[in-house]
């Protein structure tokens, strides 16, 4: 064994790379006015000469041990020297901040953007940037994709430029191809994304100048191939395997997508350096196979890369991909991590260099972060536990614990919770995922000479993914698969001190069996064991607000294990999240009050794992797309929604509900684009335990006020506000009902206003007590000495 001390780590590329992160995140505050970005150029440009005429050219970051020029003592007496080193790291963070403000200079202030600040209406002429994406906008479906502006034209002038914008349309207009040259009129208006000039309303269907290139193309070929491939099977699978090999999980299932984010699973969702790194791994096992040696492979994996890209697409998280895929490859081969750590800088900082905008980007600091942590924590963790274990299952345990280490405070603050089971998960669906991918390219590709000869690979493929769907929907159902934690800045620097620690403790707890299994089965029972929230949900509890963010998910006690529930919130996970805290798992009654999707997006997450009796619904079926979607997931488990009937009044146990609104007539179609939904809206009349609970789901003022006439002198002691708070409201009603207590169901920082001062401030002047989910988490309203009393997980909001 030598006696010559181990390398120590070159970490001055990483720095760089860093250095580089954090000026284009400065930039990116939109803090710099123009004459410092004037004074910073020149700055920038004296700089580097400066350096180059001091130190030489020939200095700079090769200089000490890393050069392997001096051997011996004499290498023992060399040391790096720091003036270069902290010349180029001032220079690229002041390089890193002027490229991200020019950035988006250009992109904000050039003609397009102008238009779009004067809302003008304009002909433009460009390249198709990304697939279209069907999306929900509120009250209508719609399709938004980027292009890439080469001219456009409006208020008589015509000027050729390259600038992005986003296309809005009507779901029904015909989708261009990514790649082809279009033409289409519309409204340009201001876009929210800072990475892009303008949003353009379009007023008529694209037309096609020119037909996407042959790589667009045999590219899309492919894509169609390889759903084709899997058509025959469930949908869960059939779903997954295209998100696995190209990240498309459009049409994945609302509670498969659930159940990934709780096990810690979704970055299989999108393209990650993963899928490169198998497809490319994969190309270079065959042409070594196929005695390909020496340049040659470069070329091989060369092509597989470039290849990978353009099925995947030329996106900014494709690109970012196939950079750290490249990474990973690179810290596999001799001497690994110092390669490694050095090739990541190098992608770091050419990445936010030629893309500032990826430096704000979570799914950017993901990646990043997963990589370092499996070159740095990873190889530390794998020899610990080798020295127990057999190398090839201690490297598949650190490999995934390195990665969710790195990433815990970064996911915590996107979700808001840590995932308790994701390395295991990771552990269990590695095997798969692997042959899953290679397949399903594999049937992608022979499906465009044969497709019944692509179904085989197909089949194997989804196969493969039904393993990983069965892990994830088996680790999601623990008690205590994830554990909520908080957003904000001491609750993240905490956890952030919480990984560190463990990060530098896990070595040496690792590398003997008995502390080491002895974490594992730790572990296994924290999840297992469903944990004490201790004093939630209060005892006597009659309405809970769930926090689901920006929509609804209300719950009715109506005895031990049982609740009415109305609305179902945007996302499945966060509305089941909040019944598991409440020890929920019979639901004689699911109300929704109409079809926006921030009202039954989370219908999946409701009826997970439960006893269901009845699902009523408005007689607005508005928009259709919702409505399908609820009527496929009620079919799914045997359900059948009916409509909500008009002044009947139903017992459940303790709670008794009386329906409102709406009035009674035949269901109804409405326009298609939902804009009726929020006025045909179920409101209930709930009364329990001596309280009387008006629910008004997102009712208008029109129906506020004939609620008003049908049903003067009525009078509540709990009111959850109807739109959550916004400033459309009928106040003179509102205040007529003399509310004691009112929820506010409503999202963080939404994009919508809610809830408005005008609506709830002549609610507080009458004495109403308000509290809000988005300040103060899960609402519940319990009663005590007769009154009512809003108590949150953790605290009692005051009486006024």
């Amino acid at each position: 064994m030598s006696d010559e001390p181990a390398e120590r780590p070159d970490l001055r590329m990483p720095l760089l790379g860093a250095t580089a992160w954090v000026g284009a995140v400065l930039g990116a505050t939109d803090a710099v006015p123009t004459p410092v970005l004037v004074a910073g150029l020149a700055t920038l440009v004296v700089g580097a000469l400066a350096t180059v005429l001091v130190t030489g050219p020939a200095t700079g970051l090769v200089t000490g041990p890393a050069t392997g020029l001096a051997t011996g003592p004499a290498r023992q007496r060399a040391r790096p020297r720091r003036g270069p080193l902290l010349a180029a790291t001032l220079l690229v963070l002041l390089g890193a901040v002027m490229v991200t403000v020019l950035r988006a200079h250009q992109v904000t202030h050039n003609p397009v953007a102008e238009l779009a600040g004067e809302r003008a209406v304009v002909a433009v002429e460009g390249t198709v940037a990304s697939d279209p994406v069907r999306v929900t906008t509120g009250r209508t479906d719609q399709v938004v994709w980027r292009l890439r502006v080469t001219e456009v034209s409006g208020r008589g002038a015509t000027t050729s430029l390259v600038t992005p914008v986003l296309v809005l349309m009507s779901a029904d207009a015909p989708r261009p191809a990514l790649g082809a040259t279009v033409a289409l009129r519309g409204r340009l208006a201001p876009a929210d994304d800072h990475d892009l000039a303008g949003l353009l309303v379009a007023s008529g269907d694209p037309e096609v100048r020119r037909a996407p290139d042959v790589w667009w193309r045999g590219s899309a070929a492919v894509r169609e191939s390889l759903r084709e491939s899997v058509a025959h099977m469930p949908r869960a699978q059939r779903e997954l395997v295209p998100a696995l090999v190209v990240g498309d999980d459009s049409g994945l299932p609302d509670d498969v997508e659930a159940d990934f984010r709780t096990t810690g699973l979704t970055h299989l969702l999108a393209v990650s350096g993963t899928n490169l790194t198998l497809v490319v791994g994969f190309l270079l096992t065959l042409a070594r196979w196929s005695r390909v040696r020496g340049r040659w492979l470069v070329v091989v994996g060369a092509a597989g890369v470039v290849g990978f890209v353009l099925l995947a697409r030329t996106e900014p998280s494709v690109l970012r991909a196939a950079v750290m895929g490249t990474v990973a490859l690179i810290g596999l081969g001799h001497d690994g991590r110092q390669r490694g750590l050095r090739a990541l800088g190098v992608a770091v900082l050419v990445l936010v260099l030629v893309d500032p905008g990826l430096a704000v980007s979570a799914g950017f600091a993901l990646s990043v972060l997963a990589t370092a942590g499996i070159l740095v924590l990873a190889p530390g963790m794998r020899d610990a536990m080798a020295r127990w274990l057999p190398r090839w299952l201690a490297e598949a345990v650190a490999v995934p614990l390195a990665a969710q280490l790195a990433c815990t405070p970064v996911v915590a603050a996107i979700s808001g919770q840590v995932s308790l089971v994701a390395v295991a998960a990771n552990v269990l669906v590695a095997p798969a995922v692997g042959p899953a991918t290679v397949l399903g390219l594999a049937g992608g590709l022979v499906g465009v000479v044969s497709g019944p000869a692509g179904r085989l690979p197909g089949t194997l493929a989804a196969t493969c993914v039904a393993w990983v769907i069965e892990v994830a929907e088996r680790g999601a159902a623990l008690p205590a698969a994830a554990v909520g934690w908080g957003t904000g800045a001491s609750a993240l620097v905490v956890l952030t001190v919480l990984v560190v620690l463990v990060a530098l403790a896990a070595p040496g707890l690792l590398r003997r069996p008995a502390t080491g299994i002895g974490c594992c089965l730790a572990l296994v029972v924290a999840v297992v064991v469903r944990p004490a929230d201790l004093g939630w949900p209060p005892d006597g509890w009659v309405l809970v607000a769930c926090d689901v963010g920006q929509g609804d998910a209300l719950v009715l006690s109506a005895g031990p294990h049982s609740a009415v529930v109305v609305d179902a919130g945007p996302d499945p996970q966060a509305v089941d999240a909040c019944l598991r805290r409440l020890d929920v798992d019979h639901l004689p009654l699911v109300v929704l009050t109409h079809f926006h999707a921030d009202h039954v997006d989370g219908l999946a997450g409701v009826l997970d794992g439960r006893t269901v009796d009845d699902v009523v619904v408005t007689r607005l079926l508005d928009p259709p797309r919702a409505v399908d979607e609820v009527l496929q997931t009620s079919r799914a488990e045997q359900l059948a929604p009916r409509y909500a009937g008009y002044g009947t009044t139903t017992s459940y146990g303790p709670l008794s509900l009386q329906t409102l609104w709406p009035l009674p007539g035949p269901a109804t179609r409405g326009p298609g684009d939902g804009s009726g939904a929020n006025d045909a809206s179920v409101v209930l009349l709930a009364e329990t335990a001596g309280m009387r609970i008006l629910l008004t789901g997102d009712v208008e003022p029109p129906g506020q006020a004939m609620l008003a006439r049908t049903l003067p002198g009525l009078d509540v002691d709990v009111l959850k506000i109807p739109h959550h708070g916004s400033a459309h409201q009928d106040e003179d009603w509102l205040v007529s009902l003399e509310p004691a207590v009112v929820l506010v169901s409503v999202g963080a920082d939404n994009d919508y206003g809610h809830p408005a001062a005008s609506a709830l401030d002549p609610l507080t002047a009458i004495g109403a007590v308000v509290a809000r989910t988005d300040t103060d988490g899960d609402l519940a309203v319990v009663v005590r000495d007769g009154e009512p009393e809003v108590v949150t997980r953790g605290r009692s909001v005051p009486r006024v």
